[in-house]
Formats: structure tokens, sequence, C-alpha cells
């Protein structure tokens, strides 16, 4: 699965973090005879960012054998991931997770859900940059995320969720939505207020930080990835709707819907949809808008959906839907109490 390497001399006193790369932006250094960007050896980490060795803090890190662009990122990636975090779980206060920020919040957004009870940071951080050029964005992101891991309070950590840190500012995993692809603040979480900011001093918003659990730590080993997305759009046809509805095997389907959760009230549409609640399939209502959230019935052109049994998502982002409908589907043996699951909120990854 990767390899381990010691960033750090070990002693039995200090905190200790695992640092995970996976691939992306952030890891590239550009090669000095071709000038081609390529993953660099962790070994040479310390070389790249020296601000690490001032750190108080036992620091190992664990490489993928392959590094995955973030485009590649796969449900199976994020069940090794749950795993090896899982793995180390008690040998580590805290996690960083490296990664491509192109899919940084459908990850942040499973993990959450594969690890339930979770007690302790685990904070995705990435750039658009990558670290081996002067003007990265990289060295703060790392720097600060790995400071966000060690945080604790009263002896407890600060921040015991899964979360993305990104340009100066801390978010739930689950909330986050990438953006913008050019400037460095790419992430946005407009439905939940930031967990932190930094400036001079790292500002934690503790009333919107999850409550430590007290339960033990349980790691999620299975995701159903048969589930798509349909985004709708005026003039959409009968043709699109019934080839995305027909996919063979499908199991759920997030419908990105207009506004407040409406949609077009042609009978075809409608038909098409409640035949294909009545075979089985789950469709779950999400706004296309950026902020705000569904409402079915609040106006006609939703009523129907909510009457034919679509379920309504709330303020989800898209990944977060995406990732809990795989989970969903994966962890519930009785699957007439999906819907039920599925308007609850699960991990704070929406609001009932």
């Amino acid at each position: 699965m990767g390899k381990k390497t010691q960033l750090a001399n070990p002693t039995s006193e200090r905190k200790s973090l695992l640092l995970i790369y996976t691939g992306g932006t952030i890891g590239m250094i550009k090669d000095a005879r071709t000038g081609q960007l390529k993953p660099f050896d962790f070994n040479r980490l310390l070389d790249e960012v020296p601000e690490l060795h001032k750190f108080d803090l036992d620091i190992d890190s664990h490489a993928f054998d392959t590094p995955i662009d973030s485009s590649d990122m796969h449900p199976a990636i994020w069940l090794q991931l749950a795993h090896l975090i899982g793995f180390h779980y008690d040998a580590y206060d805290g996690f960083v997770i490296l990664h491509g920020s192109d899919t940084m919040a459908f990850t942040a957004s499973a993990l959450s859900f594969l690890l339930e009870n979770l007690g302790k940071p685990v904070v995705l951080t990435g750039s658009q940059l990558p670290i081996g050029t002067i003007r990265t964005d990289g060295k703060e992101n790392l720097i600060t995320a790995i400071e966000i891991a060690a945080a604790s309070k009263n002896g407890k950590p600060l921040v015991p969720e899964v979360c993305v840190y990104f340009e100066y500012r801390l978010y739930r995993g689950n909330r986050t939505h990438k953006f913008n692809a050019e400037h460095f603040r790419a992430f946005q979480s407009p439905n939940y207020p930031l967990l932190a900011e930094a400036g001079i001093h790292l500002n934690y918003n503790e009333a919107a930080i999850a409550t430590a659990p007290t339960k033990k730590l349980r790691v999620h080993t299975t995701l159903d990835p048969r589930v798509a997305v349909l985004k709708l759009f005026p003039g959409i046809t009968p043709e699109v709707v019934d080839a995305m509805l027909g996919i063979k095997g499908l199991q759920a389907l997030v419908l990105e819907t207009f506004g407040s959760g409406n949609a077009t009230t042609e009978a075809w549409f409608v038909d098409a949809l409640e035949k294909a609640i009545k075979r089985g399939l789950l469709i779950l209502n999400i706004t296309q808008c950026a902020a705000g959230r569904v409402e079915q019935g609040r106006y006609q052109t939703s009523s129907q959906l909510k009457k034919i049994g679509v379920v309504g998502g709330s303020d989800m982002t898209t990944e977060a839907a995406l990732s809990k409908l795989m989970f969903v589907l994966a962890t519930t043996a009785d699957k007439r109490k999906i819907p039920v699951v599925l308007r609850k909120s699960l991990r704070g990854e929406m609001t009932v």
C-alpha cells in the first residue's frame, strides 16, 4: 500500500502525527533535468519544508507506492485511507492527509462517514501550486494543517473530526466544495461556518466543531458505488432521464434540482421518477445552488417530488450526498430504512 518514513526523532513525551501522502499537486517538484513536475520522495520533505524541524512533534509519513492524481480518486482508495487511519489510530494523536484539491471534498466527505466515532483530527490539505515552486501555497497549508492536527485543549484534541484546511481556513470536510481552480482560496463551505481561521493567531470556532465521541472508533470497510448524479437543466429530454434511470444495477441517484429543490412538472418526468422509485431506486434531492437548502413542498414544482417518494437532502453538498449514499447503501441491512437514515445528520453533513 505504501511506505512509511520517519521525519523526526521519536520521544515518548511529544505528540505524534502521521502524515499521509496520496498524491496531488502539493507533492510535486520540478525535475532539474526535464523541467517536468514529478512526485517528490518523502525522505526529502524536510529539505523542501525545513520549518517542520521547528515543531515539537514526532512526525511520521506514509506515502502511497504510486501517487494518485486527484482525478483518479476512487471509493476503494477511501477505504484504504480509512483502514490506514484505523490501523494507526492508537499510535498517533492526529492525521494529516496530502491530497489533490480537485476531489478533496469527496474524500473528506467519504472519510467522515467511514470513520464513525472519530475522536482525533483528520486534516486534509493540498495546494494549487507544487511545494517545490517558490510561490507555492503548499508550505503554509501543510504547516498549519499539522499545527491543527496537533492542537489540544485540556488534554483533548481540539478538532476531533475530518476537516479540510486550505488558504488560512479550516472547514468541516463534508461541508466543503471546491469552487475555484485558479485562486489559492479554492474551497467554500457556504452552509456551515468555518471551524477555524488562521491569521496572526489560529482562531477556533469551538461552537462549530464536533464534540468528541465517548464511543470507540469504528472503521467501516464497505461502500456501494452503484450511484449516479443527474443534474437537471432547462430542456432536459426524456431520453436523457430514461438513460440515467435505466443504468443497469443503479441503486441510488443524486438529483441536482433548481433552487430549493424544484424540478420540471412535466408529466413524463414525474412519471419516470415515480416508476424508478417503485422498482427500488433511491433518489436524493440536492440543490444545484452553492448555498441554501432543499425544501420539498415549498413550491408546487417540488411538491410532486415529495409525493412520489424523492428524499429531500436539505443543505448537503453533492460530494457529501454522493458519499453518504454509498455509505448508507453498504451499511443499512433493511433497505426500507434507508430513506429515514438519509434524512438524519450522521456526521454533521446536513442541517436537520
